[in-house]
């Protein structure tokens, strides 16, 4: 069975548990103490020498890091990821764009936010609020008259985008000044469908949240 190195807070975590479940594919949880410093184990970090979750173990001992590549693995053969090479091609420039405009920005405003650490970061949030405002701006351009972002069905580009995407008014972006990536919001929360919850912070007590 596949187990899922994870922490509940990470939405890079939670991309991997909305397609596992999708899926329908079991798998086995290993809860990772970020915050206690687990992942910086030397156990862990021979599954991930970058030392961060999500980690996925797969049956024959091997292991796979970075949430958006665990998403192309899982998804391969799946209507999730397109056969076909532009479309296929599509997925990967969004997937890019996620880890590179969407995460690094919105993810840390918002655990800045939510965990009183956005005063002791305070010279990057001007610069982290522009860079999001643009990432919002991209999407708001990219969703005006299409469904979803590759094609006219869900695909692991918006599971991916919409993890900390659909998270931006946590750090107090107005998604309503972007109509299309509000409709899109929605319609990718229907897509995906219930149960598949967004853990705050603190659940953890040692995350400071």
């Amino acid at each position: 069975m596949l187990t899922l190195y994870d922490y509940l807070p990470s939405q890079n975590a939670w991309k991997v548990r909305v397609l596992l479940g999708l899926l329908g594919i079991a798998y086995e949880t290993h809860q990772v103490s970020i915050f206690e410093g687990e992942s910086h184990t030397q156990a862990f970090l021979k599954l991930n020498p970058a030392g961060a979750v999500p980690v996925l173990g797969l049956e024959d001992g091997e292991a796979i890091a970075e949430s958006n590549a665990i998403l192309t693995y899982l998804a391969e053969g799946t209507p999730y990821l397109p056969a076909d090479r532009f479309s296929r091609a599509k997925v990967m420039q969004w997937l890019f764009f996620e880890q590179y405009h969407v995460e690094p920005v919105v993810g840390s405003l918002r655990f800045w936010t939510l965990t009183g650490r956005l005063q002791r970061n305070q010279a990057m949030v001007a610069g982290k609020r522009e860079a999001g405002a643009r990432a919002l701006g991209a999407l708001q351009r990219s969703l005006k008259g299409r469904p979803f972002l590759v094609g006219n069905a869900l695909t692991i580009a918006d599971i991916a985008v919409y993890a900390y995407g659909h998270r931006a008014e946590d750090c107090d972006f107005a998604l309503a000044d972007y109509p299309a990536v509000s409709a899109w919001i929605d319609r990718v929360h229907e897509a995906i469908g219930p149960g598949y919850p967004v853990h705050p912070y603190s659940i953890d007590p040692h995350s400071g949240g």
